[in-house]
């Protein structure tokens, strides 16, 4: 009998990256995704207005101009006084207030260098930018909005990927491990494929329970989409290359789910679901003893795979056991026993039939 652990739980993206605003009191100018769109790293999510950052990078690229001419003039004077040096016509302060003013001129264009690059940062910073590849789960951005650094704008399943939290009684929890199959039936969705990847270390102290996070295997998405570029960024409404999401019947983060996970399997005593009766809560089945009298013993009985239940307890392998119209006897009864009808299932050979 195949041996497997069944559980419910909820499916989870994997992992969900926020992606939020850099710059403080921009104005968002266009939204290029909406929400099951399916993006790639670095794709233009949204864009905001640069024409402030636009104007300060101006600025601080005239300042690096002042900076050098500056320099340049300071570095001149500074050369000339190298040369003079030697003959005495400048003074020595008058030598090191020019060497001075190279050394200060250069250390201004250092910093406006530096103003630079933070305004050109600043500019980047205007294109928002998917961290990685995955699908839009959740869209906070509108055109036209003016936000805050921090504002998230969107919310991103990173790679698409889902996973089953199973909850798992702590009695089953080290028949687990990581790498096991598991079929998962989620409510509403086709059934999906499965592979623990990892078991919670610790269990909830409430319903001594324990999480299993097990990933969905095949759960990619289905349905191209066209990316919307930006300026520089390609043609207006250039396909973006395959990018694909949810198909139908796929599994969805937010669906409870029941699964079972595959532990392999053994060997088992098993009989039929027709030979074993529940009587005052207890399961019996009738053996066949000498001069054809049965006998009713008590089992223990174990899962049920199809039409077959495993015995665990009360009853040894070599015992012949009444299969059919079990439910009309009683202890003591002498029985007739005959052979199996033809188109009986193969599995009935193994028991008697009393008639």
């Amino acid at each position: 009998m195949a041996q497997s652990v069944q559980a419910g739980g909820t499916i989870h993206p994997w992992q969900e990256a926020v992606v939020g605003a850099e710059g403080n009191g921009w104005r968002l100018a266009d939204v290029h995704v909406n929400v099951g769109d399916v993006v790639r790293r670095g794709q233009l999510l949204a864009t905001f207005a640069t024409d402030l950052p636009q104007a300060e990078l101006a600025q601080s690229e005239a300042l690096v101009a002042e900076a050098e001419a500056t320099l340049a003039e300071a570095a001149a004077n500074a050369q000339r006084a190298r040369d003079l040096q030697p003959t005495g016509v400048l003074s020595a302060q008058a030598i090191n207030q020019l060497l001075t003013l190279e050394r200060t001129a250069q250390s201004r264009l250092q910093a406006q260098r530096a103003m630079l690059k933070v305004q050109q940062l600043r500019l980047a910073q205007a294109r928002v930018l998917a961290p990685d590849n995955g699908i839009i789960s959740s869209r906070s951005a509108t055109v036209g909005a003016v936000v805050s650094a921090g504002t998230e704008l969107f919310r991103l399943i990173r790679q698409g990927r889902l996973e089953w939290r199973a909850e798992v009684a702590a009695t089953d929890i080290a028949r687990l491990a990581p790498g096991q199959q598991v079929q998962v039936q989620p409510v509403g969705a086709a059934a999906q494929a499965g592979r623990v990847r990892m078991v919670a270390p610790t269990l909830d102290p409430q319903s001594r329970n324990a999480l299993v996070y097990v990933d969905l295997l095949g759960a990619l998405p289905a349905r191209r989409v066209a990316e919307k570029s930006a300026p520089g960024n390609g043609a207006p409404g250039a396909d973006s290359g395959g990018l694909l999401t949810g198909a139908a019947g796929a599994a969805k983060a937010g669906m409870y789910a029941r699964g079972e996970f595959l532990l392999g399997s053994t060997a088992a005593l098993t009989l039929p679901q027709s030979a074993v009766l529940l009587r005052d809560g207890f399961s019996y089945v009738f053996t066949l003893g000498a001069a054809d009298r049965v006998a009713q013993t008590k089992v223990q009985v174990g899962r049920r795979m199809g039409d077959r239940i495993a015995i665990t307890g009360g009853l040894d392998a070599s015992a012949r056991v009444v299969a059919i119209g079990a439910g009309f006897l009683s202890d003591g009864d002498t029985v007739r026993v005959v052979a199996p009808a033809a188109a009986a299932p193969a599995a009935a050979p193994a028991a008697s039939v009393a008639r």
